[in-house]
């Protein structure tokens, strides 16, 4: 059952219908070729007549993702840069799998809408709206369902089951950019001062120093 619902989510994703919110193509395709030195918004196309089927192939999306760590969840990724050929098409996707409890915390896309459906097990997801209102639009999947985050927006998915849950997203850029809001706030490199912190979330400076120590452990090792 879940391996064929898998291939209706990814019919979906490929679907004629999806609007890509990157660039339209010129051309049937541009290849990425990305050892080229030139630096353009994207990746430079290969030579069209260099170009073979394993250009437009990834294999492994049916592997889970290893959820032992601290959120209890793992994003496999299949964006331009695992698959060459969708440099230009404006299109990719992700598998996540999330253990019991686990947590793809508030991150947002930059560049992508998101279109999730979940594929086994039940998770709580949500996005923000943006000021004045910061309105929570929440909701419970279930194997089957499907759930919009609009693109820029902060949104989550999280695992309140006892069981393993598996999702599939399809985003609406081959380079969507993700930014996970507490690694970015507290864990940037160089620190963000803790005064502006303790100001912005009216806490104390230890409190920041805290949360700093251990966030800038987490994405500098």
């Amino acid at each position: 059952m879940a391996s064929a619902m898998l291939i209706v989510v990814l019919l979906a994703i490929a679907s004629p219908l999806v609007l890509a919110s990157d660039p339209g193509s010129l051309q049937d395709f541009c290849v990425a070729d990305k050892a080229s030195p030139v630096l353009v918004n994207g990746f430079v196309c290969k030579n069209p007549m260099d170009v073979n089927a394993e250009d437009f192939f990834f294999s492994g999306l049916n592997k889970p993702g290893n959820t032992n760590n601290r959120l209890g969840s793992n994003v496999t990724a299949v964006d331009v840069k695992k698959i060459a050929g969708l440099n230009t098409l404006g299109i990719s996707l992700a598998r996540i799998d999330f253990a019991p409890y686990g947590l793809n915390p508030p991150h947002t896309h930059p560049r992508a809408t998101e279109v999730l459906t979940v594929i086994e097990g039940s998770l709580l997801v949500g996005f923000v709206i943006s000021n004045p209102q910061n309105r929570l639009i929440f909701k419970v999947l279930n194997a089957g369902d499907v759930f919009v985050f609009p693109e820029g927006l902060i949104h989550f998915q999280f695992n309140r089951g006892h069981k393993n849950a598996v999702a599939i997203a399809g985003l609406s850029s081959q380079n969507p950019g993700v930014i996970t809001v507490a690694n970015a706030v507290f864990g940037s490199n160089p620190k963000i001062d803790e005064s502006i912190l303790a100001k912005a979330f009216q806490v104390d400076k230890k409190v920041i120093d805290y949360l700093q120590s251990q966030f800038w452990m987490d994405n500098n090792n």
